[in-house]
């Protein structure tokens, strides 16, 4: 951050407020502290009979992927209202939304992921901008390997398994950039 939001000084200090316990952007001039806090991602796994929608995704990150249809959930809309338009944005479909499936957290990208699974609306869907391509898959027809997040995948498996053997549950899940970075060769 280069200048305060507040009096667009550039009188800016990064540190932790009296109070306070995290490092923050504070206004030498207007003492305005400035917060920044966790994105929130939401998503809908649309399903119709034994079948889920997936979208490859026409835009990056990890364009030309498998992905639930997701995105950052926009000021004034509900988690489940933000599910839904990236449905409709993704996959030009209609979702009765069921359940939450998962929360799913990426501390290092400040980011906090909320899937649903919903019921697709007559089975109708279409390539939405945002996608290339727009398909149902049973079980055992998931392009495991294709999928873009990690997300995604651990929302696919939990719902699977719920489906299968009962009850559906809320699942949470954290990305492990440890291990991540470990199979990369990174560490």
């Amino acid at each position: 951050m280069k200048f305060c939001s507040n009096c667009g000084s550039g009188q800016l200090e990064f540190t932790i407020p009296e109070g306070d316990n995290h490092k923050r952007f504070i206004c030498r001039n207007c003492s305005v502290i400035h917060y920044s806090n966790p994105n929130i991602v939401t998503g809908c796994l649309p399903v119709w009979e034994d079948k889920v929608l997936l979208a490859k995704r026409a835009i990056e990150p990890r364009m030309g992927y498998w992905n639930i249809p997701g995105g950052f959930l926009e000021n004034g809309e509900t988690v489940k209202e933000g599910a839904a338009r990236e449905v409709r944005e993704e996959a030009n479909a209609e979702v009765i939304i069921k359940n939450m499936v998962s929360l799913y957290d990426i501390p290092h990208i400040n980011q906090v992921y909320i899937h649903f699974w919903g019921e697709l609306i007559n089975g109708e869907y279409s390539i939405g901008p945002e996608s290339t391509e727009v398909a149902l898959f049973t079980e055992n027809e998931i392009p495991w390997k294709e999928i873009a997040f990690t997300s995604s995948t651990f929302t696919l498996k939990r719902f699977f398994e719920d489906r299968n053997e009962g009850p559906y549950s809320v699942h949470f899940g954290k990305f492990d950039l440890e291990r991540w970075e470990k199979r990369k060769g990174k560490s």
